[in-house]
């Protein structure tokens, strides 16, 4: 397997997915929208992208399984895996709003090696490789250098369905609000994920996460300069459903008030 070869051609797909996707957003309304769960939608538009990401990928690495939102394809038990989320942002999409993303991480047993975001409204392409730094559109990116938590400016996320936390978790919001910058919500991961490699955030953190919603915006991130964890510092942020992503400077602390308030 040769990333220098592959990346082009995922970002290729990414890309195309992406423009896709945009170009439906002028016909597209909400009575063409299916419920998966409570607050969990998607479309037809979901799943065509998936159907071009997985053919696409499949070309480039037919050897990879998958690990996809919409179930498409299945996991590839000897290593290579990629995890991708045709339409992350699907709310934001079904709404017309922005941001929503193609995010497609290739996993190689328990690592990440490549992870592409296409932000699709900006036309935004982040991409790092396992031997490379992170880029936005070719051009190299890195986290900010800002010292406390006082200086930044966090994103954050909000469950769907999963409400057994949400206490805790509006107190680390109380908390932020009181001792940042501020707080945004943009309703896409891997967008806020790309964000914080690119400098426009400080950090981000959220629960009730997949997969992948987080695998590729993780790893732009720590190609980026950045560290990311799990609530309790550890790393179990991919398939643990929980992520912090932050700069180097600020890590410790933004982490130790997450799992303070998070596990008293």
């Amino acid at each position: 397997m040769n990333i220098d070869i592959v990346l082009p051609q995922v970002i290729g797909a990414a890309q195309r997915a992406g423009e896709w996707a945009l170009s439906e957003r002028e016909k597209f309304t909400t009575d063409m929208v299916e419920v998966k769960g409570k607050h969990n939608f998607v479309s037809y538009v979901d799943k065509h992208c998936e159907a071009m990401l997985v053919e696409a990928l499949g070309k480039a690495l037919p050897q990879a399984g998958f690990i996809a939102e919409e179930g498409t394809g299945s996991k590839n038990s000897s290593g290579l895996n990629w995890i991708i989320d045709p339409l992350d942002g699907t709310t934001n999409y079904i709404h017309g709003l922005s941001p929503f993303a193609v995010s497609i991480a290739l996993m190689d047993n328990d690592r990440v090696v490549l992870g592409v975001v296409y932000e699709a409204s900006l036309r935004e392409c982040f991409w790092a490789t396992e031997s490379g730094g992170a880029f936005l559109n070719g051009n190299p990116i890195k986290v900010t250098t800002t010292q406390k938590v006082n200086d930044s400016l966090i994103a954050t996320g909000f469950p769907y369905y999963d409400y057994s936390r949400i206490s805790p978790f509006f107190q680390t919001m109380d908390y932020f609000m009181r001792n940042s910058h501020g707080l945004r919500r943009l309703g896409s991961a891997a967008t806020d994920l790309v964000y914080v490699a690119c400098g426009r955030f400080d950090a981000f953190y959220e629960y009730g996460l997949s997969p992948w919603d987080v695998a590729a915006g993780a790893f732009i991130v720590e190609r980026a300069g950045g560290k990311v964890c799990d609530f309790k510092g550890g790393n179990s942020y991919i398939f643990g459903g929980e992520i912090i992503a932050t700069n180097l400077n600020i890590h410790q602390e933004f982490t130790s008030v997450i799992r303070g308030i998070m596990f008293g």
